[in-house]
């Protein structure tokens, strides 16, 4: 019996069983991954073209709506053919492989808003050493050993889910697969792993967000030493936007991956998750258009130039 769940295919239990209320999600969640998709391209698109802002900033903003783009991108499409097709079913190597690259996701996007963080402390903090500081190649560099540690923290991740004995249940009470539904699977003794990997996610997550934290104090601190009134509304709009998604997307993922699962509720875990694997994905760039003068001005300048082309 032991490992059986390798040559088994695994059954997602979903959002509702109702028929009725499973065709509106698929209308809605269909929406949604439309509008993401679009969303992010469009900045990414926007942010390409206009030489105004190849900066750090929007550099990072780059990465940033690509991950969101993988990360709504994996669990997304099997969720609408959940939805679609009322079949449930994945398979155990199918579902690790959704653990891996949704963990790699995540664990990225962390380290993203992190650096986002430090950019807006150095371009306040010190905007005289600025372009020094964040150079193309390092931001090149670093941005690109973010995604290679998020890809080797979701592999020490899904490793330990790998050494486990599955034998009972097929179930998982999710409607993707996640690292602790999984994990509840096992016939194995898990505590070693749950302890393993909420120790590596507690050093990961909680050092991203110490980081990020310790940023907007300095920020703070710099925006109260400046005396004029548009002087700090000027240094606080510059962080305003990264600060709302900071809050939103750590709130939501400390609280799910970061504490013992012990104290977890996989029916609650399911509500939160659509927070930062659907919803933030699509608030993301809107948050970085609407707030964001210089990049409304781009899309003005790029809806403008396609209006005339159509003209001519």
């Amino acid at each position: 019996m032991k490992n059986q769940l390798t040559m088994m295919e695994l059954t997602l239990v979903g959002l509702t069983n109702s028929p009725e209320l499973q065709t509106f999600l698929f209308w809605l969640f269909a929406l949604i991954y439309l509008m993401a998709l679009v969303g992010n391209l469009l900045l990414i698109f926007t942010i390409c073209t206009c030489k105004k802002l190849h900066t750090p900033m929007y550099f990072l903003l780059i990465n940033l709506s690509l991950v969101n783009v993988f990360s709504i991108s994996i669990t997304t499409p099997k969720l609408l053919q959940i939805l679609l097709t009322h079949r449930k079913t994945i398979s155990f190597y199918g579902c690790i492989t959704q653990v891996y690259f949704f963990i790699w996701a995540l664990s990225t996007e962390l380290l993203i808003l992190s650096f986002m963080a430090f950019d807006r402390y150095a371009a306040i903090c010190h905007p005289l050493q600025y372009t020094m500081i964040m150079r193309k190649e390092v931001c090149v560099k670093t941005a690109a050993g973010l995604w290679v540690s998020g890809m080797v923290h979701s592999a020490f991740q899904t490793g330990f889910v790998l050494q486990l004995s599955f034998c009972n249940s097929t179930i998982i009470n999710h409607y993707y697969c996640d690292l602790l539904p999984l994990v509840k699977l096992s016939c194995s003794d898990t505590s070693m792993s749950e302890g393993m990997t909420f120790v590596g996610d507690s050093v990961f997550g909680i050092g991203s967000c110490a980081f990020t934290l310790t940023s907007y104090l300095f920020i703070l601190r710099a925006i109260f030493r400046i005396r004029s009134t548009e002087g700090k509304k000027k240094a606080f709009s510059t962080c305003s936007s990264h600060l709302v998604v900071v809050i939103f997307y750590f709130s939501t993922v400390i609280y799910t991956y970061f504490r013992p699962s012990s104290v977890s509720s996989l029916e609650r875990d399911k509500v939160i998750s659509l927070f930062y694997s659907v919803v933030t994905p699509v608030l993301n760039p809107v948050i970085y258009s609407l707030r964001n003068k210089d990049v409304k001005e781009a899309l003005r300048k790029l809806f403008g130039s396609s209006r005339v082309l159509q003209k001519s």
